[in-house]
């Protein structure tokens, strides 16, 4: 099958979608147009393997997603974080989950010692995380099991990052949401791990220099 054929299948496929839908889910066409109201946001992984919607086993319009390489909430990233205002903001999420998973390329390019070109800067910002956690990971012999360790220590990284921003400081202090949570996908059986963050013992810790819910004088 040529380039041009694999592209036109698309299209194809998208009509017998439709046709399927129409006979086995017919409410849910009706659900597209409706507006959203989704609980979660979900910032993954951009990995072609791995599919929100379907390994968290919700609907359309259930999930709000947001997807970079090695799922990254960066402090200077306008993306992720016009995200995470309108998540916040305006859908009103009671949870910001964020998703990494094993085998992850961009987490795996941040522990070679290669020149990545444009990426190098976004690869950095994984780089400091395994420079914060450089004790620990160090004396994990296996390569494997090293990787694997970062990427759980990196999603729990970027967590502490979303917690810092004002929207979910302010929203958490006023409404009691939305509450961060650091999950894993293991891509070799498709489950999730909770990484079990203490939401509001992170948040706690972390205001001394991050508490941003208040106003600045003008």
């Amino acid at each position: 099958m040529t380039d041009q054929e694999k592209y036109d299948k698309i299209f194809e496929a998208n009509k017998q979608w439709i046709e399927k839908n129409k006979v086995d889910n017919p409410g849910l066409f009706k659900l597209l147009v409706a507006d959203q109201h989704p609980d979660f946001l979900y910032i993954g992984c951009s990995d072609s393997r791995v599919h929100p919607n379907q390994v968290m086993g919700l609907k359309p319009g259930e999930v709000f997603i947001h997807r970079n390489i090695a799922n990254m909430v960066i402090a200077t990233d306008l993306n992720a974080l016009s995200v995470i205002n309108y998540a916040v903001e305006y859908l009103k999420v009671k949870f910001i989950i964020v998703c990494g998973h094993y085998g992850c390329g961009g987490v795996k390019a941040a522990m070679e010692h290669l020149d990545y070109g444009i990426l190098n800067p976004w690869l950095r910002s994984i780089r400091d995380v395994y420079r914060l956690h450089q004790d620990e990971l160090d004396i994990i012999e296996d390569e494997e099991a090293r990787l694997r360790r970062l990427v759980e220590i990196n999603t729990y990284e970027q967590c502490l990052n979303v917690i810092k921003t004002t929207e979910v400081q302010r929203s958490f202090h006023e409404n009691g949401y939305p509450r961060v949570a650091g999950w894993v996908f293991d891509i070799n059986d498709a489950q999730l791990h909770d990484l079990r963050i203490d939401f509001e013992g992170e948040l706690k810790k972390i205001k001394k220099t991050y508490n941003i819910t208040g106003k600045a004088s003008k």
